[in-house]
């Protein structure tokens, strides 16, 4: 599923005990905090047990389930690849395996997920208490359920808070860097930041909260807009951001997309869409300003060499999903048409694979979609930078010809830049985008298919 997911959720097993099994055949649909997958068995057979149930939230390299074959012995399918904090109360819990516990090795460089980096950041946990933090997860790796309880703990004065820096040389990866590393008394959350999580242990010390009063609906967020939510968060928490927007004449690139797009579709048997031709020009101007294509590690820069764009595609439940277009600078405009299409029809068909929307580099989002003139989108971490483009609308401009200014009629478009302040400075933001909006007036009309 990708090295940064630990853990998954079961939303639903096709198969139950006594059932027979297929080889290939779907056993169960997890999710993880990327995209919804269906599992398959790897073996021929009969249910024979399934430890976890629906809505629990499973580690990686537990066994979930098991299947007996037809020389008599149970074999495992391959739905450990799930993801583990607290299994939500069941009347058949008791039948889980216990997780091992694992001590940390301080001579061992640990692994550790984005989520259980982003919780540590946002509660004030520096790496150094973090190593020193048991582990239930496959081969001791800190989960969410683990730093979730550790926190729990020290806030109730049940562990002591470790020292005020973190040693020299030990930073957290990427994005996940606290805005300081100062250590504070038992049960005090950090200034500034606001706990988000409550545990049983703390749930009791909160003030009431009033969930709605007079005439009003209360709805549950559904799984997926709660990870939207989560990532945004963390997203402004960790880099400062700022947006810069430009404005385009985009009236060659709407004639000759008019003009050629019956005859592209005819040919390439796929529709040409405004999307590739924007793709074509972000990466046009990420090879003149690379920096917009990278990452931040504590105090490094990771300069991406390859070009994958996330393209913002919204679901039709109102959520939205970031499928990546991979090695997008290699494509031809046929090329991208093909992999926007194919990607937006499988995001609304709930058809993604895991793969899909992992390694993006840069995002643009199509604001104008939905009438939007513009926006201030908030950037896709780890990436530094976000592009919004804006509905196209006809309006007067004036523009200046040989015989003197002239009021005319063009296709004018916003583009909107966030970046991280971090590393992209107000210039190269600007630079960029204003970049990016030449290149769309300078379409070439004649341009041949």
């Amino acid at each position: 599923m990708g090295e940064s997911i630990m853990e998954a959720t079961i939303l639903k097993w096709h198969k139950q005990p006594g059932d027979a099994v297929k080889q290939d055949e779907t056993v169960l649909e997890i999710a993880t905090d990327k995209v919804d997958s269906e599992v398959p068995s790897i073996t021929e057979g009969v249910m024979e047990e399934v430890l976890y149930q629906v809505n629990d939230v499973v580690p990686i390299g537990s066994v979930i389930a098991r299947i007996r074959t037809s020389n008599g012995a149970a074999a495992t399918p391959p739905v450990q690849e799930a993801v583990t904090v607290t299994p939500t109360p069941t009347a058949t819990q008791n039948h889980h395996p216990a997780p091992q516990v694992f001590a940390a090795n301080p001579g061992t460089p640990r692994f550790y997920s984005p989520l259980v980096l982003n919780i540590a950041a946002s509660e004030g946990v520096p790496l150094s208490e973090l190593e020193s933090i048991p582990g239930t997860g496959n081969e001791g790796r800190v989960t969410k359920k683990d730093i979730l309880q550790y926190i729990a703990d020290r806030r109730s004065g049940h562990v002591p808070t470790a020292a005020a820096t973190t040693p020299a040389g030990a930073a957290y990866p990427a994005a996940a860097t606290p805005a300081a590393t100062t250590s504070y008394p038992a049960a005090t959350p950090p200034p500034s930041v606001t706990p988000t999580r409550t545990t049983p242990e703390t749930i009791n010390t909160q003030p009431p909260i009033v969930l709605g009063s007079g005439n009003v609906e209360i709805i549950e967020m559904d799984r997926m807009r709660r990870l939207i939510a989560d990532h945004m968060v963390r997203s402004v928490h960790t880099s400062p951001h700022v947006t810069s927007i430009s404005e385009a004449d985009v009236t060659h690139l709407v004639q000759w997309r008019e003009k050629v797009k019956n005859e592209f579709e005819k040919r390439e048997g796929t529709k040409l869409t405004f999307t590739p031709l924007f793709i074509e020009a972000v990466i046009r101007c990420i090879k003149k300003y690379p920096l917009v294509n990278s990452s931040v590690d504590g105090d490094k820069i990771i300069l991406k060499k390859d070009i994958n764009i996330g393209m913002a595609t919204a679901l039709p439940s109102g959520n939205l999903i970031v499928p990546v277009i991979r090695n997008a600078d290699q494509l031809n405009l046929t090329g991208l048409a093909r992999q926007v299409n194919t990607l937006a029809d499988n995001a609304r068909q709930n058809k993604l694979r895991p793969e899909d929307t992992q390694g993006g580099t840069f995002t643009l989002t199509n604001v104008g979609t939905f009438g939007s003139l513009m926006g201030t989108p908030i950037i896709n971490q780890p990436q530094v930078a976000i592009l919004a483009v804006g509905a196209i609308k006809k309006r007067p401009m004036v523009l200046e010809t040989d015989g003197g200014d002239a009021i005319v009629i063009r296709h004018m478009m916003y583009l909107s830049l966030s970046y991280d302040h971090r590393i992209v400075d107000g210039s190269l933001g600007a630079t960029f985008c204003s970049a990016v909006a030449r290149e769309l007036e300078n379409f070439p009309v004649d341009r041949q298919l």
